[in-house]
């Protein structure tokens, strides 16, 4: 089947943020018209809900990382200077205040596996969803910082296969926390009998693992879509297995098309195969900073404009946390394919591929590369030409939206709603209004009233102690 005769996606759009200043544009917080810096008080998180809910995005993806960017330079000091996602705070603690001045819109929030133990965490995700009313997603990371590992018991990160084998047990204790401890219908609130929660129907999980021990019964009652929408971003092989069971959303980041496509297909042909799952179900979000002008000249001069702001040490701070590479070892002009380090030749050939334009590659070709949209495509031009360029990711990497992230905070937001939103609809990718006004996160995911919980293909299906079920009947999956 061509592209052409293809029937047109509704995409998934949301905010990529992070509750620092800059997030994957560092230094542009010094231009007088962002307002990221903002990021410690709770009006500046609601307006931006508002304003994208009013937009009918889908949500908020928030990211979150648990130390500084150390590695460039061995140093914290660059990424204290430039504001390179430092400092950053907690995301969950914003959510709430999001939720309670919306009514649709969902809240994608990430957390770690690695340091934090299910129990208490599975106790935060049943809050914030019942806060929320249900517009709660887990962005499932193991993290990647060693600064983050040594302030949190371990003397380096633990290896990466093992993050993954940890997160595979937690994400399971989660489950069965979640799923399987109460019956959809514990709570009784019985007023005349004056039982608030039927005993019988609240039980322990008793799981023992290699890594976590954990009785329960978990302390929180079912909430509204009592597992929350499970995202994921991982694009190792372990990743990749991981989210082929688990994720509903998958976020990639790349600069390129055809590399997204291999690694979606790399998720989804195992997620059919190994976990009867239905590939079109895993959904996959690519990463992108849209820069829009009304004309082609008006938006290349706002990225010239954009680019005077933007912070290379920051940038080369970033990369340094994102690749473990520290590229201050290398000279001004040293050509980075010709140096001796496999890892730096692959990683700028990577660079190099999709940017032919680019003759020589240097600390500070990468600087400038990463400057502005971070580890993702930068799509300049006009409404249509933006579109364009959106519909060749559709079409070729098989993506089913995006996470844009921005370069002026409040400012790119509102570009998007103003100029791209109105060439979406008008080529029929991009709804109108959510499916499930005041839904559940999932339900406007997938677009299916009703659909609080995972679909009955999901692994989560299995864990869920259904209203009507009696407590010797339904047995906990390992």
């Amino acid at each position: 089947m061509s592209n052409e005769s293809k029937p047109k996606k509704s995409l998934v759009l949301n905010a990529f943020v992070e509750m620092c200043s800059g997030h994957q544009s560092p230094g542009l917080w010094r231009h007088p018209e962002d307002e990221s810096w903002r990021f410690n008080e709770v009006s500046h998180w609601v307006e931006l809900a508002k304003l994208l809910e009013d937009a009918k995005f889908h949500g908020i993806f928030i990211a979150d990382v648990l130390g500084g960017y150390d590695v460039y330079r061995n140093s914290l000091d660059p990424a204290k200077i430039s504001g390179a996602q430092w400092p950053v705070n907690e995301p969950f603690a914003v959510v709430a205040a999001m939720a309670a001045a919306t009514k649709s819109i969902g809240f994608g929030v990430t957390a770690s596996t690695t340091y934090e133990q299910p129990y208490h965490f599975a106790r935060r995700l049943s809050t914030v969803d019942h806060l929320t009313k249900g517009r709660l997603g887990w962005n499932i990371v193991t993290s990647y910082l060693d600064s983050a590992a040594k302030n949190l018991g371990y003397t380096e990160q633990p290896k990466h296969d093992d993050r993954y084998a940890q997160a595979e047990e937690y994400v399971k204790v989660v489950y069965k926390l979640l799923e399987s401890s109460w019956r959809d219908d514990a709570v009784k609130l019985d007023r005349e009998k004056g039982i608030y929660t039927q005993p019988d129907l609240v039980r322990p999980i008793n799981h023992r693992g290699k890594y976590f021990s954990v009785p329960g019964p978990h302390i929180c009652q079912p909430s509204p879509q009592r597992t929350p929408l499970i995202l994921q971003a991982g694009t190792s092989r372990a990743g990749k297995r991981f989210a082929a069971q688990n994720a509903e959303a998958i976020f990639v980041s790349a600069h390129a098309p055809e590399v997204c496509a291999r690694s979606i297909a790399e998720v989804r042909e195992p997620a059919r195969t190994a976990f009867a799952r239905g590939p079109a179900n895993i959904k996959v979000l690519a990463l992108v900073t849209p820069i829009l002008g009304r004309t082609e000249d008006e938006a290349r001069a706002k990225l010239a404009e954009y680019r005077r702001y933007a912070s290379h040490e920051g940038a080369l701070a970033l990369f340094g946390g994102w690749t473990g590479i520290d590229l201050s070892k290398y000279g001004e002009d040293e050509e980075l394919r010709q140096v001796e380090s496999n890892a730096v030749r692959s990683t700028v050939e990577g660079y190099a591929r999709f940017a032919p334009g680019t003759s020589k590659w240097t600390r500070q070709t990468v600087a400038e590369h990463v400057a502005i949209g971070g580890n993702g495509p930068i799509f300049v031009g006009t409404p249509s030409q933006v579109a364009d360029g959106l519909e060749v990711w559709v079409n070729e990497a098989d993506v089913d939206g995006f996470n844009f992230a921005y370069a002026l905070f409040p400012q790119s937001f509102k570009d998007i709603i103003e100029l791209l939103l109105p060439e979406l609809r008008r080529r029929g990718l991009f709804w109108d209004d959510y499916a499930v006004p005041g839904g559940t996160y999932r339900e406007n995911f997938y677009q299916k009233p009703g659909q609080a919980g995972p679909l009955d293909e999901h692994i989560v299906s299995s864990y869920r102690w259904k209203a009507g079920v009696p407590p010797g009947e339904h047995v906990i999956p390992e």
